[in-house]
């Protein structure tokens, strides 16, 4: 009886975690799910948008909007940890750049941005 009963909770054990994976669900609505290449593409448009709406001194949530997209399509960019601390630090460059345009410092926010996009660039070279 003591066999049986260990034999039938390892049994439920198993079945109950392999029913449930984490892979089938992880791109749920609300995710975009894109490969590296394109997400780094993509997070550059957006970068390249918000330097083109600084230069051609639209308002100031157009840039903010398109800051936004960008550092919300980085959390797409998910491949080992050396990718993913400097993902980490570019972010910190957009929260400088959206902190900028929001002060009203067009010129330091257009300079971090360009910074920010030559980080997000230089992430291909870490994927290995």
């Amino acid at each position: 009886m003591k066999l049986f009963k260990s034999v039938l909770v390892a049994a439920s054990l198993a079945l109950s975690l392999g029913t449930f994976s984490t892979s089938a669900v992880a791109c749920e609505d609300g995710r975009t799910c894109v490969p590296f290449s394109d997400a780094v593409k993509m997070i550059d448009g957006h970068i390249n948008m918000a330097i083109e709406a600084i230069d051609k001194e639209h308002d100031t949530a157009t840039i903010l909007l398109h800051i936004k997209q960008a550092k919300d399509l980085s959390k797409e960019i998910n491949e080992n940890d050396k990718v993913d601390i400097a993902r980490g630090r570019a972010n910190g460059l957009l929260k400088k750049a959206k902190s900028a345009v929001r002060k009203g410092e067009m010129a330091a926010g257009d300079d971090v941005l360009r910074a920010a996009r030559a980080k997000f660039a230089s992430l291909a070279r870490l994927r290995n």
